[in-house]
């Protein structure tokens, strides 16, 4: 009986651990919103809002993928060259070989997806630490999107001139369609993450990935499905920024995957694993689009940005490293 309420009282102060990170994640993006609104008559103008909202979409849907894997208590830092790889081979199908636009996008995303198994398998079966594992994937995803590309752009102005509605067109009126889709993506990572077989044992295998194995369950498998479907979304990240710029790009993906593992440490998912949310990684997100945004309106200089943000990533996860505490 003892057990069971220690076991209880610890399941309350995790819920109220993670509704309180959420909700100073949240306090934090109010406060932002206040201060650039205040220091910039431009910022809150709902053209520049949208521009916000489109440039964070990329970065959520990258962070919302990734949020599964650092739940399990790995990292994947070929997020930001898995994504100019996946915009490249876009251009590719679409621009170079013809295909059409339903066709050049699944093989994009596929082409994620096959990342995320090429991890999956390095951590899982080779042994690799995700760290060496995916810095390994990083350099090779962003050597194949400049060789592919022959370090030049592919345009999609005359083999799809429809292409860039796909992220700047509005179904809603005011609302690109990028940010319908990013919250598309997170309203179905949510049910994934809290009502499937597959976001059961993720938590699991972030909290005790020995004690699950021993339950019965086959982490490797498993852990080779969350780096897949975060592979996925980094394909529908690159289809996405290819559209927004009607163009592949291969340098482009550089950075980003600090401001999506920014964006998930922000909103409250630990480093260590077994603890996170989709709605947290979301405000990440958007605390991450406002901030970059807010400096760019305020003409600070590109080299001040980094500085800024890199002290951000420190910020959240030195906070990170004190809710670890707590719970040991």
């Amino acid at each position: 009986m003892a057990v069971n309420e220690d076991t209880d009282t610890r399941s309350v102060r995790g819920f109220l651990k993670k509704q309180l990170q959420q909700s100073l994640a949240f306090g934090t993006l109010i406060a932002l919103l206040i201060f650039f609104s205040l220091a910039s008559p431009y910022f809150l103008t709902w053209e520049n809002i949208s521009g916000v909202l489109l440039a964070t979409a990329v970065i959520a849907v990258l962070a919302v993928g990734t949020t599964f894997v650092i739940i399990t208590g790995g990292i994947d830092l070929s997020l930001g060259t898995g994504m100019a790889l996946c915009s490249v081979m876009t251009g590719v199908f679409i621009t170079n070989m013809g295909l059409p636009v339903a066709v050049g996008v699944l093989g994009g995303i596929l082409t994620g997806v096959v990342m995320g198994l090429i991890n999956g398998v390095n951590i899982t079966f080779l042994r690799l630490p995700p760290f060496i594992a995916t810095l390994a994937m990083m350099m090779i995803a962003g050597g194949l999107a400049l060789v592919i590309s022959g370090v030049a752009p592919i345009y999609f102005s005359s083999s799809a001139p429809n292409f860039k509605l796909l992220a700047t067109g509005t179904l809603i009126p005011g609302l690109p369609n990028a940010v319908l889709i990013m919250l598309g993506l997170a309203v179905v990572a949510y049910l994934v993450l809290n009502k499937s077989m597959l976001g059961r044992y993720t938590f699991a295998i972030g909290s005790n990935e020995e004690a699950a194995r021993l339950s019965g369950v086959n982490t490797r498998r498993w852990k080779i499905f969350v780096y897949m479907l975060s592979g996925a979304f980094t394909g529908v990240a690159g289809v996405l920024i290819a559209a927004r710029l009607d163009s592949a790009q291969p340098q482009i993906g550089q950075g980003y995957e600090l401001q999506a593992i920014a964006a998930v440490i922000i909103g409250g998912t630990s480093l260590l694993g077994g603890r996170g949310s989709i709605l947290g990684t979301v405000i990440g997100a958007l605390i991450m689009g406002v901030l970059v945004n807010g400096l760019r309106i305020m003409s600070i200089q590109s080299e001040w940005q980094n500085i800024v943000v890199g002290v951000v990533v420190l910020i959240a996860v030195f906070f990170d490293s004190l809710r670890n505490r707590d719970r040991t």
